[in-house]
């Protein structure tokens, strides 16, 4: 199939026009893995019932691996990170099949990490191109904000108030109001660095709206009244602004959007960060956590088996289940996602899952040097580091060890680290030419 001879530069920010002619002209594959991303983030399906009548993303999940194998640009992409995503599966299968104390409960929800699995290699091997790479980045970064810019619109429009359910998100991963807020932690420091990388290149309306990209998630976080994401928020505008901070226009716009931040947020959002650690809600996660610690140590190689913290919870600590069911106690998952590792699979597992963030940061970090891609690459680049950072420090108090937010990003900086490589060597041939 002939290629458009489009080159990344031609789509900056939002040429939508050219964007689509290079898309057209790409193989099923690539298009396939766009439509999962599509109706991932957008679910299209949620928003029009009438949709709703087949399961979309996992028949573009079969149709991607099936136009893998037909696209002759798509090769196996070697990276450490696959090492460490193979050892991990096959840790987690062992705490499926193997080991669970509970198989039923284990077998239930394997598919919640293992289609992660899936989507992690097919999109480091057909996402290969930085033209792919563009495309691919733009779907999620526009699909991720129009969720922060419908969520925080309803925020503003009951008046910046309180309430104890937060913001909804569109049916899925991101209904919840802790999820939606660690969405938007993924989103807003690649909105952000993808805005200043690009703020120069566009015209006034495509600066705006990049602006809102970025604003907007900010907003969400401060409705979803989750504290553990508003932690990770400060604890992100810290990590981002520390070399800047001494220097007087970016002291002045920390200190401006700090203000602003605190000045929006609820004061029922205040007081209970105020109770933190004295109130039900904190009691219960913390014997979440402390018993989570006992299962790991009593089943230090194994854990007690895939999502079955609760059945053994429930079995062995029933009186340290503050809220109630029916007179029975009844619990949750354990509100931590290194607790969730753990107690799913032990130690190894979660030894392996800390490497797996690991190489996210040193991923980024090392692609934020790169001279081989253009300026908005790197600058996603640094975005997904600092969003997988987001997830981390929410992490602590929610259980998404297996929602998207880590597996994408890993996926999207694997793909770059990817492109990068093969645009090194481009310019590496050139040069010997």
């Amino acid at each position: 199939m002939k290629q458009p001879n489009l080159s990344v530069e031609d789509f900056y920010v939002f040429k939508i026009k050219n964007m689509w002619t290079y898309f057209k002209g790409q193989h099923f594959a690539f298009k396939m893995i766009c439509c999962y991303l599509f109706v991932e983030f957008v679910r299209p399906q949620s928003i029009f019932p009438v949709l709703d009548f087949l399961p979309w993303a996992f028949i573009f999940i079969i149709m991607s691996m099936v136009g893998a194998f037909l696209d002759s640009s798509v090769k196996w992409t070697s990276s450490f990170a696959n090492v460490l995503m193979i050892i991990f599966s096959l840790l987690i299968i062992s705490a499926t099949f193997v080991t669970p104390l509970y198989p039923d409960v284990a077998r239930k929800y394997f598919m919640d990490f293992f289609n992660w699995v899936i989507i992690y290699f097919l999109i480091i091997n057909i996402v290969n191109t930085k033209e792919r790479f563009y495309i691919f980045a733009m779907i999620f970064l526009i699909a991720a904000a129009k969720i922060a810019m419908g969520t925080s619109r309803s925020w503003v429009m009951r008046g910046f108030s309180f309430t104890s359910w937060g913001l909804m998100g569109p049916s899925g991963y991101f209904q919840n109001s802790g999820e939606l807020a660690i969405l938007m932690l993924v989103l807003f420091p690649f909105a952000y660095y993808f805005y200043q990388a690009t703020k120069e290149k566009v015209g006034k309306w495509e600066r705006l709206l990049l602006m809102a990209f970025w604003v907007c998630p900010i907003l969400t976080i401060l409705g979803a009244s989750s504290r553990g994401a508003q932690l990770a928020l400060v604890a992100q505008l810290i990590f981002m602004f520390r070399a800047s901070i001494f220097k007087l226009k970016p002291l002045i716009g920390v200190i401006l959007l700090s203000a602003a931040i605190f000045f929006l947020l609820p004061q029922e959002q205040k007081d209970r960060f105020s109770k933190s650690g004295d109130d039900k809600t904190s009691q219960q996660r913390l014997l979440y956590w402390g018993h989570g610690w006992d299962m790991m140590k009593n089943y230090p190689l194994t854990g007690v088996g895939m999502y079955n913290f609760i059945p053994y919870y429930e079995q062995h600590f029933p009186e340290d289940t503050i809220e109630t069911y029916q007179g029975k106690g009844k619990a949750e998952l354990p509100h931590n996602i290194f607790i969730q590792v753990g107690t799913d699979a032990g130690f190894l597992a979660v030894t392996f899952f800390i490497f797996i963030i690991l190489y996210c940061f040193k991923l980024s970090y090392s692609l934020r040097r790169s001279q081989n891609i253009p300026p908005p690459l790197v600058a996603i680049a640094v975005g997904l580091g600092f969003g997988v950072f987001g997830f981390l420090v929410a992490g602590q108090f929610v259980t998404v060890g297996y929602y998207p937010f880590l597996w994408i990003n890993l996926a999207f900086l694997v793909a770059l680290g990817n492109v990068n490589k093969k645009c090194s060597q481009a310019r590496s041939g050139s040069a010997h030419a």
